[in-house]
């Protein structure tokens, strides 16, 4: 298992759901991806697209300039 880190701080949407998905594409399953965005939309944007794909939520908080989003790699497009 990997962790990846996605800062996606700065960006606007769709930018951190963007970086997320190139780091999906990129991982196997049951690796970690964490995503760091300011975006105030980036929460409910990753959260529908994790029940959208089948992944899961491990954690989302608030951090003093920004949210961290973590994702865990659960199901990849084509694998049952």
């Amino acid at each position: 298992m990997q962790k990846r880190v996605v800062d996606s701080r700065g960006s606007l949407s769709p930018g951190p759901l963007t970086d997320l998905s190139k780091a999906y594409r990129a991982a196997n399953l049951g690796d970690v991806v964490e995503v760091w965005a300011t975006d105030p939309t980036a929460k409910s944007e990753i959260q529908a697209w994790a029940m959208r794909t089948g992944n899961e939520i491990l954690e989302i908080a608030d951090e003093e300039d920004y949210a961290r989003i973590v994702v865990q790699v659960t199901k990849k497009q084509g694998t049952p």
